[in-house]
């Protein structure tokens, strides 16, 4: 497979990403699945803070593998700190993964419970340099993983997002998503667990603080439905769906997941 077109599909999927990124086949590879009775609570976890600037949002866009908010990182204006991070890590990115059905789409696996997506919020480490000088170090990247689950009630906060997914719908599409406040999106839980691993996507560096909430945010069905609107094609091609844009659960490999709660 071309190095350019990994992807979610069986041909280009992640048991073939190893193939062109052999990282991807690393011991410290994320998402996990994470069982209770393993975890470690450790006392010594401190709590977490994120001091977002809601004008540091900058665009939404679709890339044929997920929608992503991008923010301005030229410097400290959005800080994730405290927990298990030292200093202040600048928020890059937001992302999401999800299913083609309410019953699966989670990254992260919690005692053999899948949710239906997972929000993802890409901060790094400023101390070395730049965004690509921290994928090279294992203290480079700090990841918040929320968890969104299918309920009754619709999430207000996940509103701003989904009304902008008319206008990114295909691949390569992109818009203006101005003044938004990320920091809405968390629950009302600061519980979390965390542990080493790596992006869930190539080159799949394994630079990462996990820091998974453990309370999850509630979404509609409707909401959900929204997210798998949109094309991993591009404009001109023929329409397919993007949904399934996660990875499964990779080897655990002897690492140590903590929880901030008993």
């Amino acid at each position: 497979m071309a190095q350019a077109v990994w992807g979610y599909d069986s041909d280009n999927g992640p048991e073939r990403w190893h193939e062109n990124y052999p990282l991807a086949k690393g011991d410290k590879q994320s998402p996990i699945e994470i069982n209770s009775k393993d975890v470690q609570h450790d006392s010594s976890l401190s709590s977490w803070h994120a001091s977002y600037d809601p004008g540091a949002a900058k665009t939404i866009l679709n890339n044929g593998r997920t929608c992503r908010v991008v923010f301005d990182d030229t410097f400290d204006r959005s800080v994730l700190r405290g927990g298990p991070l030292t200093g202040a890590y600048r928020l890059r990115q937001l992302h999401l993964h999800w299913g083609s059905s309410d019953d699966h789409g989670s990254e992260h696996v919690i005692d053999g419970v899948k949710y239906a997506a997972e929000l993802h919020m890409v901060h790094w480490n400023p101390k070395h340099g730049n965004f690509a000088g921290a994928l090279k170090q294992p203290d480079g990247v700090a990841v918040v993983g929320i968890f969104l689950k299918v309920g009754k009630t619709p999430k207000p906060e996940m509103k701003r997002i989904l009304e902008e997914i008319e206008n990114i719908k295909t691949k390569g599409k992109e818009a203006p998503f101005q003044h938004f406040d990320p920091s809405i999106l968390f629950p009302k839980s600061r519980d979390y667990w965390t542990y080493h691993g790596s992006f869930t996507t190539p080159p799949c560096e394994e630079c990462i603080t996990w820091i998974l909430l453990r309370e999850p945010i509630e979404v509609s069905s409707d909401q959900m439905a929204k997210l798998r609107s949109l094309s991993k094609n591009d404009e001109n091609e023929p329409e397919s769906p993007l949904v399934d844009n996660w990875r499964p659960p990779q080897p655990l490999k002897g690492r140590i997941v903590r929880a901030s709660f008993k």
